[in-house]
């Protein structure tokens, strides 16, 4: 197959496609009123527009825009970054993996336990505090330890970012899209939370069950890898030196772990996001060198060095947003909504909540937002539901089905394009893996929304 260009060069290509909708697709607008803090769509306020189309130089204004919209977003990138480039230096991690690879390749069962157990892990951040950008984090630490255990980039970057994904689709009690979700369709916030851990558990079988398939046919055969390449390059660095494992290391990890804790209860107590989370471990990155006696000349080298990593990964958020401004400037993102939602509404019940899973997911390309895009849908399917029969639960789940597994592949969305950069994944090469995938989580996400209604659950 045709090698597809970088990702930068995609994200170019799309945003010119979508300043071309400005032009094809009628401008309109629906209007807002606010209910609990938040903008929502007044259901039938839809009328058209003053047209606004987008010109070429949206083409180079745009990446500017969404660099600053998402300024926050971005800086966090490169404090990250840095943090763990600093965490480097230190050799704390690096020593850590060698110890947990070298005991999983002595005992096989060791990595078909821990690789499960860690997707869990995701998937339950996911489902509860709605993990998404933090992954951001992890893949740097699931990377090295993928890499080490003589398997390729695909898996290091599944671990984390497909374990929150299934979860945060299959979601329990996530406050950016439940919360949301339901408040605005006025059923009993996190209610239906029994079903909804049904279908948690049906999300991460099937999420661990195809990782570790594939973890277990490159482990036989490393030819068998999409990334081969790179699973030859780990077997030529097998033989470098073994960094000790002191005292002072482990006390690295240990704050590490510390650390892991309090982002945990920081984002579902105390409600933490970019800034305390970006700020949190930069502190866990300069305690690390200070345990270690890391000079200051050595430790600013290695903020620079984490922080430079994520170069390209920045620019993808910039480009990605910058994309979203384009649509929204254009004025056609409610018009979309306005024409899948009357598809919808003439349906059989049946075929209804399916469409409105498929709108969803439709919708996900334009708004890889999960909170946006209740605020955008909700306030129109929920009283469509009513209309059509089916139950406002029902209406949430569809929204949460559509807006949580298509982040997993959408080129629009930062986070995926982000965590693909940083692993130097090419597009193709994910698509060609998490497709597959997809198609499956997708086809249990229609049998799931039709058991609550079979079944009288809601």
């Amino acid at each position: 197959m045709k090698k597809l260009p970088d990702t930068l060069v995609i994200a170019s290509a799309i945003l010119l496609l979508f300043i071309g909708f400005t032009w094809l697709i009628s401008a309109g607008e629906y209007s807002r009123e606010l209910v609990n803090g938040r903008n929502v769509l007044v259901p039938g306020s839809y009328q058209e527009v003053t047209p606004s189309p987008q010109g070429i130089t949206s083409f180079f204004t745009a990446p500017l825009k969404g660099f600053i919209s998402a300024a926050e977003i971005i800086a966090f990138i490169f404090i990250v970054g840095g943090a763990f480039g600093m965490m480097t230096t230190t050799g704390a991690i690096e020593s850590g993996l060698q110890r947990l690879v070298g005991w999983s390749n002595k005992h096989a069962l060791y990595k078909k336990i821990i690789i499960p157990v860690i997707i869990v892990f995701f998937s339950i951040a996911g489902a509860t505090f709605g993990m998404s950008e933090e992954v951001l984090i992890f893949i740097l630490i699931t990377l090295p330890m993928s890499r080490a255990m003589k398997l390729d980039p695909i898996v290091g970057v599944a671990i984390p970012f497909v374990g929150a994904g299934i979860g945060f689709a299959g979601a329990i009690s996530n406050p950016f899209t439940i919360g949301i979700a339901q408040a605005i369709a006025e059923v009993p916030l996190f209610s239906g939370w029994e079903y909804r851990i049904f279908v948690w558990v049906i999300f991460t079988i099937i999420g661990v069950v195809y990782i570790m398939r594939y973890v277990s046919k490159i482990a036989n055969d490393s030819s068998k890898s999409l990334m081969a390449d790179s699973i030859e390059q780990n077997n030529e660095l097998e033989d470098a030196d073994i960094i000790p494992f002191t005292i002072r290391r482990s006390l690295v990890l240990i704050t590490f772990a510390s650390g892991i804790v309090m982002l945990v209860i920081g984002v579902a107590k105390y409600h933490w996001y970019m800034i305390e989370i970006g700020a949190l471990f930069f502190a866990i990155g300069v305690i690390s060198c200070i345990i270690c006696g890391i000079h200051v000349d050595k430790i600013s080298a290695g903020f620079v060095k984490g922080a430079k990593e994520m170069m390209t990964a920045a620019l993808v958020v910039a480009f990605c947003k910058g994309i979203l401004i384009v649509a929204s400037d254009g004025k056609i993102i409610d018009t979309v909504l306005h024409g899948i939602a009357g598809m919808v509404s003439g349906l059989p019940k049946v075929a209804s909540i399916e469409a409105m899973f498929i709108f969803q997911s439709a919708l996900n390309t334009f708004l890889p937002s999960g909170s946006g895009q209740a605020a955008l849908t909700m306030p129109i399917m929920a009283p469509l539901s009513d209309l059509l029969g089916i139950s406002r639960q029902v209406a949430v789940l569809a929204f949460q089905f559509g807006d949580g597994l298509t982040n997993l592949i959408i080129p629009t969305s930062g986070v995926t394009m982000g965590v693909l950069s940083i692993a130097k994944i090419p597009y193709e090469t994910w698509v060609k893996w998490m497709g597959p995938l997809l198609v499956i989580l997708m086809l249990a996400a229609g049998i799931l929304l039709l058991i609550p209604m079979y079944f009288g659950l809601w």
